[in-house]
């Protein structure tokens, strides 16, 4: 139980560091480290038992302490579902491998979610850097005890994740472009000219390092259920078509990485 809280409150403390990258990465030349943690409205510092995961956001009733502007949400959500995420790997793989390459892997989703919701961007460094990460880290997975014992599964799975992750989702954007823009002559929206953006076929690329191609492609089907509901809505209330599609690829894929063979089993029980 002890071990429990532990891991809580420390997904949470990981969770207020992506705070800092949701908020700081798409500012071009902002480090992540400096300067030290500060209210975005006065720019007064701030005091370090004002900046305890959770609780202080409770304690301040989501306001500055100096300034009394209300604090995003977001801070208090992203450090609960990182707490929430690091306690369900922890029930599930132990202090173990799975559970340190399943936390970074769920760490880039949320950062890239967050910042697609805000700026419909998802940064290099998250996607890029996430392939290179995942196809490493699973690389790794199939290294036994001695060179000669060296599984290639593993690494193969990622790379074939890597182009069949990011190529499904390029080429469905290339076809729907190809007939919607050029054959049937529609005339783009706000000036789109796309409808998958670079950003989301190199988070699909990436979420295909981690998980390999068979998650990838369940990912890529699992995803537009939710993104057509809230698109719909979004054209309803906002009379917007373009919404950000990072956010329900992050989703599709924490369900293909938790319950990737339950949903296989009851889609095909439907059939």
């Amino acid at each position: 139980m002890i071990e429990k809280i532990f891991v809580f409150f420390f997904g949470a403390a990981i969770g207020s560091f992506l705070n800092v990258c949701i908020h700081r990465m798409p500012i071009e030349g902002y480090s992540l480290i400096r300067p030290r943690s500060h209210c975005p409205n006065c720019k007064k510092l701030i005091f370090w038992y004002d900046n305890v995961p959770l609780l202080s956001y409770v304690i301040l009733r989501g306001r500055c302490r100096f300034c009394r502007q209300r604090i995003r949400f977001r801070y208090f959500v992203v450090e609960l579902l990182t707490a929430v995420m690091f306690l369900l790997l922890y029930s599930l793989f132990g202090p173990s491998y799975n559970f340190f390459f399943c936390a970074l892997f769920l760490c880039g989703l949320i950062i890239a979610t967050f910042v697609d919701i805000q700026h419909k961007i998802i940064p290099d460094e998250i996607s890029l850097g996430g392939i290179l990460a995942g196809f490493i880290l699973r690389t790794a997975s199939g290294i036994g005890i001695s060179p000669l014992t060296f599984n290639p599964r593993p690494l193969l799975d990622s790379l074939l994740g890597i182009i069949v992750g990011g190529g499904i989702i390029f080429l469905t954007g290339y076809l729907f472009d190809l007939i919607y823009f050029k054959l049937l002559k529609r005339p783009a929206i706000q000036g789109e000219t796309q409808s998958m953006g670079d950003g989301d076929v190199k988070l699909l690329a990436m979420i295909g390092a981690f998980l390999g191609w068979e998650r990838a492609i369940l990912t890529f089907f699992i995803a537009p259920f939710f993104g057509a509901v809230i698109g719909v809505i979004n054209l309803i209330a906002k009379k917007d078509h373009t919404i950000p599609y990072g956010p329900f690829l992050s989703l599709g894929a924490v369900l293909s990485l938790f319950w990737a063979g339950q949903i296989i089993g009851l889609f095909l029980h439907l059939r």
